[in-house]
């Protein structure tokens, strides 16, 4: 992306953002529609009894956050790759969708250097939260077609693993990372291998994004090589919202990913499926559709899966998924030692996204720990995406402290 193109796309996007926030307090009064980027939590509320009771339980040291997107434009020497759609005020949506995850991380008046200020602020962040706390950045592939050739028209959004690792590298303190490579690539297990050691602890795919169709046999090799390695694979299920992937939703259908499992891979399904419908493809090719949660929640209830299928909560507190699908998570308390945290981040810094209002009028959260959850979301939104996360409450449930220890679930490896 040339400079020129930088400067119209975070002027516009500073103007658009203005003007959404304007007319956000008529439309939406709980936060609006811009996250204010305040700078440190107040001790105030660092010091909450319901920011401080969050932790309870819980080492810090183990806390690894393993669902945080790395945004940015390029313009750093990154190598990262945002398709001409997402920075064109002609293509309406995508163009919107990136100026508010720029907002949401903070950069979107960043000027040249959005890559380097979007790091700058998960710093800021971990600082917030208690020591040993990390980000597992996720890299994002290309979309890649049946030949293995790269396909720039489809990818919306490409951050390289050498970008990924090298900020894990230079920032230890901070972040892991994970890789994201495509299995239909010729060189897929070399990448895979080559990612390991440069200390990926995991693989991300978002199938219907990237052209990969998890249940395919060209996959296995992958499979295979994730299994001898012991590197699990997060991969996003049921429907996609946050870019476009065209026609390729039916990609996300968690059933499908029953091929890696049975190759013995560890699977992550990030955000426990909780978005659309899919095919009930063990019904055959023409299965009826069904919510994508409770084909999931089928794979979670087969034994033979037991020790290989994992869920993150990434997401699940939006407001476009159902209540009835969070209610499940908590109050399935047999799933608790197989699901792992995630924030999506930067999501929880998108303001409509998440509505407090609605969690308090479905029962999830109380009130008084709503006010004060709306506060830290203005200064920090990780700390807030995990206060909430904690402070969850259904039918006399909450979610296990366990599920916020994900560092040794990213250690493993093979006896």
């Amino acid at each position: 992306m040339s400079r020129s193109t930088r400067r119209r796309l975070l002027g516009a996007g500073a103007l658009v953002l203005g003007g959404i926030g304007l007319a956000a307090w008529r439309l939406w009064p709980e936060q609006g529609f811009v996250n204010p980027c305040r700078a440190v939590l107040p001790e105030a509320l660092a010091d909450h009894e319901v920011v401080v009771s969050a932790w309870e339980g819980i080492d810090s040291a183990r806390f690894w956050d393993s669902h945080a997107h790395l945004v940015g434009t390029g313009d750093s020497g990154s190598g990262i790759v945002l398709n001409p759609r997402m920075t064109s005020p002609l293509s309406a949506l995508t163009f919107a969708q990136l100026l508010f995850y720029l907002n949401a991380g903070c950069v979107h008046d960043a000027g040249d250097r959005v890559d380097l200020a979007y790091v700058e602020r998960m710093h800021n962040l971990i600082d917030g939260m208690r020591p040993g706390c990390k980000l597992m950045l996720l890299a994002f592939e290309a979309h890649v077609d049946a030949t293995g050739r790269e396909v720039p028209e489809r990818t919306m959004v490409y951050v390289p693993d050498r970008y990924a690792a090298e900020v894990a590298r230079r920032h230890p303190r901070y972040f892991e990372w994970a890789a994201s490579i495509h299995p239909y690539r010729a060189d897929c297990v070399e990448r895979l291998e080559s990612a390991v050691r440069d200390g990926a602890r995991a693989v991300k795919w978002l199938p219907p994004a990237m052209g990969i169709d998890p249940g395919a046999a060209r996959c296995d090799r992958f499979y295979a090589a994730l299994a001898r390695l012991d590197i699990p694979l997060i991969s996003h299920a049921g429907h996609e919202a946050a870019v476009d992937v065209g026609d390729l939703q039916a990609l996300g259908n968690p059933l499908r990913l029953r091929r890696a499992l049975d190759h013995g891979v560890r699977v992550v399904v990030a955000h426990c499926a909780t978005l659309g419908e899919d095919r009930d493809l063990d019904r055959g090719p023409n299965g009826p559709v069904m919510p994508s949660f409770d084909l999931f929640a089928r794979l979670m209830s087969e034994p033979r899966y037991e020790r290989l299928l994992f869920a993150d909560i990434s997401a699940v507190t939006q407001r476009n998924r159902a209540a009835a699908t969070l209610r499940a998570i908590i109050e399935r308390t047999e799933w608790h030692a197989r699901l792992l945290n995630g924030s999506d981040y930067p999501l929880p810094g998108v303001m409509p996204l998440i509505t407090l209002d609605g969690l308090v009028r479905d029962g999830f959260v109380a009130p008084a720990v709503a006010e004060v959850l709306k506060r830290v979301r203005e200064h920090n939104p990780l700390l807030f995406d995990f206060a909430l996360k904690r402070h969850l409450r259904s039918g006399g449930k909450r979610l296990a402290a366990q599920m916020f220890e994900t560092r040794p679930f990213f250690t493993r490896r093979p006896a």
